[in-house]
């Protein structure tokens, strides 16, 4: 049988003060875990294992001895009755990995700063705030253990209710944390008991977003717009959407990246920068007129489109803020170009991918829209073209209601 005893270690540590530490005793071989919490050799009673009176914070450290003294009895009695083979330093092994946790954003820091290493600029832009959210919320650090049920709930609420944001943003600030937490566990900061996620608990679940493509007649209104009509910048926008939409609804970060380079024989080479998943492409006749149009602007940089010509590509941070900026200039004048065809929805540039999904509704095999959207599961292109197809269901209610 072993013991588990508050003592005074022996060697005084800080300031000439002595720690308190949990000595855990099996087979006369004896382990030594320290609470953080140092005393006058003087303040200590050791009859009967607790801090003097004397001692101006004697009743939290003598609460928090018998805490930490019955924390490490319960673990000795588990590991007793179900290990087969133990030792002090088993004990004290378990214990450690239990009441051993760290600060929630010290780690939240470090995750950060792995992105920031790796150039994962755009996915910083995105999340940072959303640590930031979370800790106004708590009021400053947190431990990981003290992350409960209940904590998330009452923060999803403070999401919807102060913050006023979509159901989907909710679900994204709880992903961080999720993230986070894992990272935790996996680095042993705190014990995967505590996970305040899963079955019974919080269950992270991505509502239904409703995806709007424009129709035929919306895409030829806008290719047939006259130059006179659109001022240089909103020609310009509304070239670099049509070419995304006549590439598979062609993401703005891999539009305003491509080279003059990535196109050989009539065909476009190129790699989608959010999967890494490269491909070729058969440049449409559409497509091809409207880059010639940037022929005569070739320089060294080697870019078709001009919004990432003054940046320095080996700064990946200064190309992501390029690209969100290029990003949201494009949609201003997307926007402006939208009312003057009296488009009635919303035009951006992920509206693209929409209309494409949109017009290629269920027309196109799955397999062959995997192939475009260069997915690398057909579940993801299956989930994503249900937005789009809607002939069953139209013609399963037409022949009810006739």
């Amino acid at each position: 049988m072993g013991s588990v005893k508050t003592v005074l270690y022996k060697k005084p540590y800080k300031d000439n003060k002595y720690p308190i530490a949990i000595r855990i005793t099996h087979n006369r071989k004896s382990s030594y875990m320290f609470t953080g919490q140092y005393i006058d050799f003087n303040q200590w009673d050791e009859k009967n294992q607790r801090v003097r009176k004397s001692h101006s914070n004697s009743v939290q450290l003598n609460n928090l001895i018998l805490k930490k003294t019955s924390e490490a009895n319960n673990k000795l009695l588990e590991l007793e009755t179900s290990e087969k083979r133990i030792s002090s330093a088993i004990v004290k092994s378990h214990i450690r990995k239990e009441y051993k946790s760290s600060s929630f954003f010290k780690l939240a820091e470090d995750y950060l700063d792995i992105h920031e290493k790796s150039g994962k600029h755009t996915r910083i832009s995105a999340e940072k705030p959303m640590i930031k959210h979370f800790k106004d919320f708590v009021g400053g650090d947190i431990d990981f253990r003290d992350i409960t049920e209940l904590k998330l709930k009452t923060y999803q609420s403070f999401l919807r209710s102060t913050r006023s944001i979509k159901e989907r943003t909710v679900v994204n600030h709880l992903v961080v944390i999720r993230t986070i937490f894992n990272l935790g566990i996996r680095n042993d900061l705190v014990d995967r008991k505590f996970y305040p996620f899963g079955k019974g608990k919080i269950v992270i679940k991505f509502p239904q977003s409703v995806k709007i493509g424009l129709e035929e007649t919306e895409v030829k209104a806008l290719e047939e717009l006259q130059p006179s009509q659109l001022t240089q910048p909103e020609r310009h926008a509304l070239n670099v959407w049509l070419f995304s939409f006549y590439l598979a609804g062609m993401r703005v970060s891999d539009a305003v990246r491509l080279k003059w380079s990535d196109f050989q024989n009539g065909r476009l080479f190129y790699s989608m920068g959010k999967n890494q998943k490269a491909g070729s492409l058969k440049l449409p006749e559409k497509a091809q007129m409207i880059i010639d149009q940037y022929a005569d602007q070739k320089d060294n940089t080697d870019f078709v489109f001009p919004e990432l010509k003054k940046t320095d590509l080996k700064n990946s941070e200064q190309v992501t803020k390029a690209i969100k900026n290029a990003d949201k200039k494009f949609n201003k004048h997307l926007n402006r170009i939208a009312k003057k065809v009296d488009l009635g929805k919303p035009l951006k540039m992920h509206i693209a991918r929409h209309t494409f999904g949109n017009l290629s509704g269920d027309a196109i095999p799955i397999q062959m829209l995997q192939k475009l959207y260069r997915h690398t599961s057909i579940t993801t292109t299956i989930a994503y073209q249900s937005n789009f197809m809607f002939k069953d269901v139209d013609e399963a209610l037409k022949s009810v209601v006739g």
